[in-house]
């Protein structure tokens, strides 16, 4: 049939058109002394669309996912709402963030040094133990020294922005992080993005970019945290060397993860670590803490540590922060079998998800699965029928990934248990087909053309 003349499809096709719709801005209004008076929150277009989103999920009974209200800590299990589920919705790949040993070294620094730090570095100085992370951070890659910033997000937004600035050129991959995107729109550099892993479509951008700028800067993520795939590290270590750009490598999801020891892509590619210029990490994942790091050259750090802003004109990492990723960073070196543990479960889930029919997309056995449904409301409401069998997964909806992209991420952990992982997997896949033999998603409330 034409869907021009199914009533049906046109009122799927006028709800995803009025869901896609962004309201331009409106004029203010003006005050009684002809000034414009301050625009109510409410009003404004991104508030505008949030409702919508409410809306949208209340006519078609899904709850939010989001924000749901974890008890104790949360590993391979967690309680919701007073009720224990199997946790797949955070990240701590080599189950370290509850061991005892991490949360002493936080516990002594806080008897040593005191909960905060009270300054800047600039300001109130370094304490050993954030030399002692920074060193051991440095070792890791090989690099000549290493900086700590409070934040994983700011790491990259202030490094971009402190190496980056107009007539230099920021080369990027289509997926990677939020916080690149964003150091990159804020430096005033020019923008580039090329296809994901293609190294054809990036050499085509530097031979058609390159020689018009004076720096120029390409950054990837070493292992992605949507598609759980990595980086081609040798194709893009030869591409920067014959255009003369610098790489940066975004290694959050990768420390721990990614190659035999975990230590990243480069062990995971055989690349030796120092033909990176720049390695980024954070502290949030395997090394159960919170903040950034970048590790590269004794001429970037202290650049970075003169002018980089999240750095210069923020508070010091905490030093019970520093002391668990520290402690955490040895405890991944002296421990290998978490991270066969963790390479173990992820191949497992995936090999079980593809045998029950699950599309897994191009994720690798390392830590991060996703199981690709394509419509958003059709993801939030397998997380939410999922939690209701005592499972935790999250859905990826858009803007986060494209329209017909959404998906459920599984976060595997070494603390994952083989027995919970097929159950998982088992009720996703029963789940999920009912969603589709109830056609949910396509059947669209009229209410919703209204929004």
């Amino acid at each position: 049939m034409n869907s021009r003349n199914d009533p049906k499809a046109r009122a799927i096709a006028a709800a995803r058109a009025a869901a896609g719709h962004r309201p331009g801005r409106a004029e203010p209004a003006v005050g009684g002394d002809g000034w414009p008076e301050a625009a109510n929150f409410a009003q404004l277009a991104d508030y505008r669309n949030i409702e919508r989103m409410r809306m949208a999920g209340s006519a078609m009974g899904v709850a939010n996912p989001y924000f749901r209200l974890h008890d104790g800590h949360a590993t391979a299990q967690t309680v919701i709402d007073g009720r224990e589920t199997i946790n797949f919705a955070s990240y701590d790949y080599v189950g370290l963030n509850a061991d005892p040993r991490t949360a002493a070294a936080a516990k002594e620094a806080i008897d040593r040094y005191g909960v905060s730090p009270s300054g800047s570095r600039l300001v109130s100085g370094a304490r050993p133990v954030h030399l002692g992370l920074e060193a051991a951070l440095a070792r890791h890659y090989g690099a000549a020294a290493a900086i700590c910033f409070v934040s994983g997000h700011s790491t990259n937004v202030s490094t971009i922005g402190c190496l980056m600035t107009e007539g230099d050129l920021i080369v990027q991959d289509t997926l990677v992080h939020n916080s690149i995107q964003v150091g990159a729109r804020l430096s005033g550099a020019a923008r580039r993005s090329f296809a994901h892993n293609s190294m054809a479509a990036l050499e085509a951008l530097l031979i058609e970019n390159r020689a018009r700028y004076r720096n120029a800067l390409i950054v990837v993520e070493g292992h992605y945290s949507m598609d759980g795939d990595t980086a081609p590290l040798a194709q893009l270590v030869a591409l920067k060397r014959k255009y003369g750009c610098w790489l940066m490598v975004d290694e959050a999801h990768a420390l721990g993860c990614v190659g035999a020891t975990g230590k990243g892509v480069f062990e995971h590619t055989g690349v030796d670590p120092t033909e990176v210029d720049i390695w980024m990490g954070t502290l949030s994942k395997t090394l159960a803490s919170t903040g950034g790091y970048i590790a590269g050259s004794a001429a970037l750090i202290d650049l970075l540590m003169a002018h980089a802003s999240g750095y210069v004109y923020s508070v010091a990492l905490a030093p019970a922060l520093a002391a668990s990723a520290l402690t955490a960073l040895e405890l991944l070196e002296a421990e290998p079998w978490r991270v066969r543990k963790l390479q173990d479960n992820t191949a497992l889930f995936i090999r079980s998800a593809r045998a029950a029919g699950l599309d897994t997309g191009a994720a690798e056995p390392f830590s991060i699965v996703p199981i690709m449904v394509g419509d958003s409301l059709v993801a939030a409401k397998l997380s939410e029928r999922l939690l209701a069998r005592g499972i935790n997964a999250l859905p990826v909806i858009f803007p986060a990934v494209p329209m017909q992209g959404a998906r459920l991420r599984f976060f595997l952990t070494a603390l994952h248990d083989a027995a919970l992982i097929r159950a998982a997997v088992e009720a996703t896949a029963e789940e999920l087909q009912k969603l589709r033999d109830d056609q949910f998603g396509t059947a669209i409330p009229l209410a919703l053309l209204n929004l």
